[in-house]
């Protein structure tokens, strides 16, 4: 039997955008369950677009159209219309590599309330004083955006506001303003007529990012899309949303913390390496650019189980405080809780100080955080959990000006880690006068490298060695 000319049945993920031709209950791109939905596609429309377009094609070989442009060597090209402009927000300007490209375009995604759309008012109020801007907001009313522009001093002429959801009316303004930026909050909220699927949904969305980067590759129109993320935190929608974009950024922070971080996670035009702190407070986001000492507590005495350590965010060296707490346990099977760590790298931390460092904690409940709400990843913090393990353990405490920074391996060797000249001179910088870090690092240890003789570098190659040098002898 002739299949149906009407159309083709496929199934797709509804997340991601994975396509199969038989249903499935996990995702094989995304791994999500329940998610893979038919999807009936139109046959004729299919063929008759691909048919156009490849008519289109062979006509303007075979009729010897000429380019738009032509092909010029790549040390004539003019790259002063590709400048970046700064926003005026030195901490977002740092992780862009200078401010905003013209014709580039944008997506900046996090977590719900973390901030997103105050930080673009933000940027749009101090962009707007040097020409026109267009926010257009689909989430909320133009009521509810004039609100917070008070609230946060965000109010300018040149800042024009849209409450609109369907992509023509969005366009629309867009010729009638003619913004040198625009702000869409957000791409998930933005429908496109004529697109099958409901606005969020895989196709709508990458309809909606298709057209609007070609908006701005046409106009130099430089475009900042506010995107959704998963519970995993990854980007909402396909993933060819971050294929088209030219830059994703990730805003994120602890919802009961004021620190708010911004990183680059796809940057053309500048590093990917950089990060941008900021503090949530009731009259928006103030820039930080240098919070150190944000992460580390004062205490006057000190207390056991609590060490310091010096982690990278991008470029930036941050000073962070690390605290455990060990107590003997009532359960059969003891507690292991983590905030700000990965628990992962904590629990193989646990066990290498019992296998390694001969430190009894199976039968002990072990709390380990970190100060301030910065969330420490890097495994250059290995060893100062582990130092603020043995400590709480043993009740001894360290030292004050002690830092400690090296990763830890399997077999109990403290590992050499990347950066560690700007994290000691940090360090130094911060009113600390010894840090513990890995044998044959190549750590700067004199005054000829920048630090003076008050700060006491001490090596150590293996667990054993960094307890006993911290805290004496080890537990």
């Amino acid at each position: 039997m002739a299949k149906s000319s009407a159309g083709s049945s496929g199934f797709r993920c509804t997340e991601c955008g994975w396509q199969s031709a038989k249903w499935a209950g996990r995702c094989g791109e995304c791994q999500a369950w329940g998610t893979v939905q038919e999807a009936l596609v139109p046959r004729v429309a299919r063929t008759s677009r691909e048919g156009i377009r490849a008519v289109a094609h062979r006509s303007a070989l075979s009729a010897g159209v000429p380019a738009s442009t032509a092909p010029v060597p790549i040390g004539q090209v003019d790259a002063t219309d590709a400048a970046a402009r700064p926003t005026g927000m030195d901490e977002l300007d740092r992780v862009l590599g200078g401010g905003l490209v013209p014709g580039a375009v944008l997506l900046l995604a996090g977590e719900p309330g973390v901030g997103k759309s105050t930080l673009l008012l933000e940027t749009g109020a101090l962009v707007a004083e040097s020409g026109p801007v267009l926010y257009v907001t689909g989430e909320e009313s133009a009521a509810q955006v004039r609100l917070r522009a008070d609230r946060i001093g965000a109010v300018s002429d040149q800042l024009f506001l849209a409450a609109e959801t369907d992509l023509d009316v969005v366009l629309g303004h867009v010729d009638q303003v003619g913004p040198r930026l625009l702000i869409i909050d957000s791409v998930q909220t933005i429908a496109a007529a004529g697109v099958e699927g409901v606005p969020g949904g895989v196709t709508q969305v990458r309809e909606v990012a298709a057209a609007l980067t070609a908006v701005a590759k046409e106009r130099s129109l430089t475009t900042i899309l506010v995107g959704h993320v998963t519970k995993d935190g990854a980007v909402a929608g396909p993933r060819t949303l971050e294929h088209l974009v030219d830059v994703v950024l990730h805003f994120d922070g602890d919802r009961h913390s004021q620190l708010r971080m911004v990183r680059a996670v796809k940057n053309r035009y500048g590093p990917t390496d950089e990060v941008g702190c900021f503090d949530l407070g009731e009259y928006g986001l103030i820039g930080l650019p240098d919070p150190s000492g944000l992460f580390v507590s004062q205490h006057r005495e000190p207390v056991p189980g609590t060490c310091v350590t010096v982690t990278l965010e991008g470029r930036r060296p941050l000073p962070a405080e690390v605290q455990a707490l060990v107590g003997a346990s009532v359960l059969e099977v003891p507690r292991r809780t983590t905030s700000g760590l990965d628990a992962s790298r904590v629990g193989m931390v646990l066990a290498v100080l019992q296998r390694r460092a001969g430190v009894k904690l199976g039968r002990q409940d072990v709390y380990a955080a970190t100060v301030g709400g910065v969330r420490l990843t890097e495994p250059s913090v290995d060893l100062a959990v582990a130092v603020a393990l043995a400590s709480s353990a043993a009740n001894l405490s360290v030292p004050h000006g002690v830092v400690a920074i090296g990763e830890v391996g399997l077999a109990g060797e403290v590992r050499r880690v990347a950066g560690l000249p700007r994290r000691i001179a940090e360090a130094e910088r911060m009113g600390f006068r010894r840090v513990i870090v890995p044998a044959a690092s190549g750590a700067p240890l004199g005054r000829a490298d920048g630090l003076s003789h008050l700060m006491q570098v001490q090596e150590v190659e293996d667990i054993r060695q960094a307890l006993s040098a911290v805290l004496g002898s080890h537990p």
